[in-house]
């Protein structure tokens, strides 16, 4: 009879070495973290040393299957991802930075009758310098687990049910309820990268937006303010046909018009923009399409349809500080000054912590030649946004107009 192994004797070897194995595994986690912080949400890192208790029923296992080389787990990782597309993400930064010996890709092979956690497993050399810092650990690799939030709640719930029970479901109906509760969670996890990446491109188009709206600002307002002579900008619009896909649901349209505002096809824009606001969506959405809506008449010049926009906003979100300050913006634009005051200050009564509406306002005072209150208005914003070098150069041009006056 082949001789058993002596669990007390593995026991206390397991114990002299716990010491290196947990100072190993707090180093890798610290060295995850730092790998993967840059991320936009940064993954969660866990790392704990097997116990011994598990350590030794493997260890049995792997006795009887041939020898106890199969045991790679003693320290074990994982990198717990909010989404789908950091998986592969995370596995490529880790295997730039550690040495990876193998690679596997589990639950991938899972058919849609079946249950079972999905993880992309790698096995990593430890570092030679951790090795040596903490000496022998028992172990020369580590293990890395790279999952979601949902396949690691998934793995965690299968692990109590499946792995540690006594005997595994049998029957259909309970196979069934498993594999529809991974199937659930699994979709979950595709509809949360769906949502994910429709996010991340409505914001790339919106910061497109955002930005042609400010410079188109600027040019009409600071233009005024330093060089008394400048021409005012009204670029031609460009005309497009208008899609025309009845089963488009609003955050279709409004991707759709954003792309075509940011592509300067204002009247394109202007056309999806109006089809949302005939879906009588909730007022919160409304008020964000007629805001959308007004900066598109803006860019064309359209100024009384701005206006009008801009207020319709405002209308349906009284909170809609930004709405306030685009009309007061396009009241400015019109040299309709004694306006433009009345909706910069609206704006600042529902938000008061706005350095830019500060500064048009300021801009409005200025050319209605009340300068101290110009004055104020243009060290209020410098206040909350001491870099500007509009609102400093402003300043520097109103201290000369008291000057003068004085």
């Amino acid at each position: 009879m082949e001789k058993l192994p002596d669990r007390n004797t593995l026991r206390s070897r397991y114990d002299a070495t716990a010491e290196a194995r947990r100072l190993v595994t707090r180093d890798l986690a610290e060295a995850l973290e730092a790998l993967l912080q840059h991320f936009a949400s940064p993954p969660l890192i866990k790392g704990r040393p097997k116990e011994f208790n598990s350590y030794y029923k493997k260890y049995l296992r792997a006795l009887k299957n041939g020898g106890e080389d199969g045991i790679s787990d003693l320290i074990g990782l994982r990198v717990i991802c909010p989404f789908l597309e950091d998986l592969s993400a995370a596995q490529r930064a880790i295997r730039r930075s550690f040495t990876v010996t193998e690679l596997d890709h589990k639950g991938s092979a899972f058919s849609f009758k079946e249950f079972g956690y999905e993880s992309i497993h790698l096995l990593i050399e430890i570092p030679g310098e951790l090795l040596k810092k903490y000496g022998d650990c028992l172990c020369t690799h580590a293990e890395i687990q790279i999952r979601t939030i949902l396949q690691d709640a998934w793995a965690e719930v299968e692990h109590e049910l499946v792995y540690k029970a006594e005997f595994t479901p049998f029957d259909d109906p309970m196979k069934r309820k498993l594999a529809a509760v991974n199937a659930s969670l699994s979709l979950a996890d595709s509809i949360f990268q769906e949502i994910r990446s429709y996010q991340r491109q409505l914001n790339s188009e919106l910061g497109k937006r955002r930005d042609s709206f400010y410079r188109k600002i600027e040019e009409a307002t600071d233009g005024l303010l330093f060089e008394e002579a400048a021409a005012e900008v009204r670029p031609e619009p460009v005309t497009m046909p208008s899609r025309s896909d009845g089963t488009a649901t609003i955050d279709d349209l409004l991707l759709n018009a954003l792309y075509a505002h940011n592509k300067n096809r204002f009247e394109e824009a202007i056309g999806f923009y109006s089809r949302i606001l005939e879906m009588k969506a909730d007022p919160s959405v409304t008020s964000l399409i007629y805001k959308h809506r007004g900066m598109a008449n803006f860019a064309q010049s359209r100024y009384d349809e701005a206006i009008e926009d801009f207020g319709k906003a405002l209308e349906y979100d009284p909170k809609s500080y930004k709405a306030a300050y685009y009309k007061g913006v396009v009241h400015s634009v019109q040299r309709e000054y004694e306006k433009a005051v009345e909706d910069f200050s609206v704006s600042l009564e529902i938000n008061p912590y706005q350095n830019f509406t500060l500064y048009r306002r300021g801009q409005a005072y200025y050319h209605e030649a009340d300068y101290p209150a110009a004055l104020a208005d243009c060290e209020a914003s410098l206040a909350l946004d001491p870099a500007s070098p509009g609102a400093a150069k402003f300043r520097e041009l109103l201290l000369e107009k008291l000057k003068m006056r004085g």
